[in-house]
């Protein structure tokens, strides 16, 4: 991201792995003020969680956010459903795309944008293993190939 004002807080490597990202989308999340503090803190993971459309609206499910250390009683359930703020077209394509087949809603970032917490949303179709392989395989003659040209140059 070449904007600044940006800080990344999480990130879900492991989504890359697991998912073709097809497209992504940036969204507004509703959080509680010490949920906003923890998130600062960096104490968020991403890993396990995913979205889902619900009544028109989208919701973020399994995603860990640390109790706040001085929130005492105004910290919430650290893996609570959040809302997730999207304009309606948006909503609206997002919607077509879960009802195909083997299309999921995963985060990929949470970041902090001009003071707000935003998290990066990608609309996704799962790997086979085939695939996997495929793509480690990919990836492996690629650095074999800049190894070889960096070795090329040397000379």
């Amino acid at each position: 991201m070449a904007d600044e004002g940006i800080k990344i807080i999480a990130q879900n490597k492991k989504a890359w792995h697991d998912y073709f990202i097809e497209e992504t989308y940036e969204a507004g999340i509703v959080l509680a003020g010490t949920e906003v503090k923890s998130v600062r803190q960096g104490k968020v993971n991403i890993r396990d969680s995913y979205a889902a459309i619900k009544d028109g609206e989208v919701f973020l499910y399994n995603m860990h956010i640390s109790p706040y250390e001085k929130g005492n009683i105004f910290n919430r359930d650290p893996l609570r459903t959040r809302k997730l703020l999207l304009n309606r077209s948006e909503i609206n394509k997002l919607t077509g795309y879960v009802q195909q087949k083997g299309y999921t809603l995963v985060p990929l970032k949470v970041y902090l944008k001009r003071g707000w917490v935003k998290i990066e949303l990608a609309v996704a179709k799962g790997k086979k293993i085939y695939d996997k392989r495929q793509s480690i395989a990919k990836r492996d003659a690629q650095r074999a190939i800049e190894r070889a040209f960096r070795e090329r140059q040397k000379m």
